[in-house]
């Protein structure tokens, strides 16, 4: 993946800096939004497949780890006034409290729109928006796997050997959704669409690897994993319906509809097998479950605002 464009003076001082400019990035604050989740993106990709031309030994740097930290105590403080901060619970209730959260979920109804409303270029739009996680689908989660032990590794890698389609790589949910973005005359180059989409697409990803490049937020990581399958099997049912009113055949919405499926068997596992195994045998983190699957909700709400809003300006949801 080719180093993005920046968008401001942290994102600008942070891309010279890894083309091989010598250019210091310490004391540098972002500008706005876009320039911080751009800056953290970048940061956080040298943890996953890296950047063409830069050095792998930047993801370790003391310069570039200096300057994500800071980026993320901004994160993790936007965070807190977003969802407040992480509550006491029960641990032996924490299935039930997923539940609950997921029920009084009432973020915008993008799902439906795409259903019933969208045309073929704004549907275009909301798969390029995705395509920076889902071909990258699952990664951020797999980084749990080593930091847990017993149930909940377990049916963590349930879940995961699922996402992977069972060591059949055209079954990998990531290769999934390229045949979607095929249909679409999308470019399948993993993080091409890094530069087309805004902040609030970013945040979405970045908040993920704030979760799983931590031991310490393992429990936030798992609980927005929760919060993921337990709200993906009917918006994906709903998503692939759209696509089939805009002329999809069945490639196109195999990704969809292998969700509706797997997600809903997901879903019970992600809150009791998972979730509530790992609070009982860490009880001091039950909080953080919920607390990360409220995050994961209330970001990814966000986003969805952002691009009805977008489009019932009458404009595009992508920069540009």
């Amino acid at each position: 993946m080719k180093l993005p464009v920046p968008r401001g003076s942290l994102s600008s001082a942070l891309i010279d800096a890894l083309g091989g400019d010598v250019s210091p990035i310490a004391g540098i604050a972002p500008d706005d939004d876009e320039d911080l989740h751009l800056s953290l993106f970048v940061c956080y990709e040298l943890a996953y497949r890296g950047w063409d031309g830069v050095d792998d030994a930047w993801e370790h740097h003391p310069d570039l780890l200096r300057l994500r930290t800071g980026l993320e105590l901004r994160l993790g403080a936007w965070l807190n006034d977003l969802v407040g901060a992480v509550p006491q619970v029960d641990p032996a209730a924490v299935p039930q409290l997923l539940g609950g959260l997921v029920a009084a979920d009432d973020g915008p109804s993008l799902s439906g729109y795409l259903r019933g409303r969208a045309t073929l270029e704004q549907f275009r739009e909301f798969v390029t928006h995705r395509s920076v996680y889902h071909l990258r689908e699952a990664d951020p989660h797999t980084y749990a796997i080593p930091r847990l032990g017993g149930r909940a590794k377990a049916a963590l890698i349930e879940i995961q050997l699922d996402e992977y389609g069972a060591g059949v790589t055209e079954r990998m949910h990531q290769e999934l959704f390229k045949q979607t973005m095929t249909w679409f005359g999308l470019d399948l180059t993993y993080g091409a669409y890094v530069d087309t989409v805004p902040a609030t697409t970013l945040a979405v990803n970045n908040l993920m690897s704030f979760f799983a490049l931590h031991r310490a937020r393992r429990g936030a990581i798992l609980g927005h994993l929760a919060a993921y399958e337990m709200t993906s099997s009917l918006p994906n049912r709903a998503y692939g319906n759209g696509l089939r009113r805009l002329g999809g055949d069945a490639s196109a919405t195999a990704f969809y509809d292998e969700h509706v499926e797997a997600d809903a068997v997901h879903e019970q596992i992600a809150a009791h097998d998972l979730c509530g195994s790992f609070a009982v045998s860490e009880p001091e983190l039950a909080g953080q479950v919920l607390w990360g699957a409220r995050c994961a909700l209330a970001v990814d709400n966000l986003w969805a605002r952002s691009v009805l809003d977008a489009w019932a300006a009458g404009g595009s949801s992508l920069r540009g």
